[in-house]
């Protein structure tokens, strides 16, 4: 995945100019005219869009590009423009954070991986037929909730919502599509969604590798012998201090600030634990160790 990843870049870095510029625009309104001529005629009019191995087979080559043309939501209006519209946003800011090298390359790899699932299904004696890029479009969405985790959207336009929110929904959403899809054995549904996912880790395995070593890093220090946990050690000193009559004790010379209200005492930050020390022993003492 890393090698994959460094590739990726590699290339987007050293052909500026590959790819189509504001790719998203021409991907939504071929969705809308295919909308519309299914509004205005039968399913058989878009039919020559859809991918389909065995046409392809027999030279109409061009279906390996335009099923992404293909509405999911072809029956009700407002959600296909709702759909559109938001993966037309999503699209633009992968677009502008990236480049557009990377990001065509991004949408390029997914239907590569799709068409090659379709075909792969076709010869295993599946129809291999593929309407729409749904997955591919909704995996734009986790790559841009890694990029943007805490902003702000309203959903409908109304319910103000995070990104990294909507992303477990959206991870929800594939789970339960490979689930039915496997109940149903319905080997093209299950592997449409896990190819949109692997193009994702691809595309974002430095992010997530990182995010990992991370918080691996966070948990080993956090359960460190040598990390005081403040707000614990603070309740534990809260009860001995109920229990034995005093909050502070010197852990060189034993006075307590109940004895000595006067002395001023400090905790020290290079000791391993939780220790305290009289102002005639904060730098003056043996650091303890374990």
């Amino acid at each position: 995945m890393k090698k994959l990843n460094s590739a990726v870049d590699r290339f987007a870095y050293n052909h500026p100019r590959f790819g189509i510029p504001n790719l998203m625009k021409y991907v939504v309104a071929g969705n809308a005219i295919a909308f519309l001529l299914l509004q205005f005629s039968n399913s058989a009019a878009v039919s020559f869009l859809i991918f389909s191995p065995y046409h392809v087979l027999r030279g109409e080559i061009w279906r390996l590009i335009t099923f992404i043309f293909m509405p999911v939501n072809a029956r009700n209006v407002f959600f296909l423009i709702l759909s559109l519209y938001f993966y037309y946003w999503i699209g633009n800011l992968l677009e502008r954070e990236w480049g557009t090298p990377k990001f065509t390359l991004y949408y390029l790899s997914g239907m590569v991986l799709s068409v090659l699932t379709g075909f792969i299904v076709y010869f295993a004696g599946g129809s291999g037929i593929i309407s729409g890029a749904f997955y591919i479009n909704l995996s734009m969405f986790f790559a841009v909730a890694v990029l943007y985790p805490d902003l702000q959207i309203l959903l409908f336009f109304i319910i103000p919502v995070k990104l990294k929110w909507l992303a477990w929904l959206d991870g929800g959403l594939f789970a339960m599509s490979i689930l039915f899809a496997a109940f149903q054995l319905n080997l093209l549904g299950a592997l449409l969604p896990v190819v949109a996912i692997l193009n994702f880790f691809v595309f974002f395995w430095t992010e997530i590798s990182g995010a990992i070593s991370r918080q691996r890093g966070y948990a080993a220090h956090a359960n460190s012998h040598r990390t005081v946990q403040f707000k614990a050690a603070t309740k534990k000193q809260e009860k001995k201090a109920r229990e034995q009559g005093y909050h502070h004790k010197c852990a060189v010379c034993g006075r307590t600030d109940a004895e000595y209200p006067n002395l001023q005492f400090r905790y020290c930050s290079r000791c391993t634990g939780y220790h305290c020390f009289c102002e005639d022993h904060i730098f003056n003492h043996e650091h303890f160790t374990s």
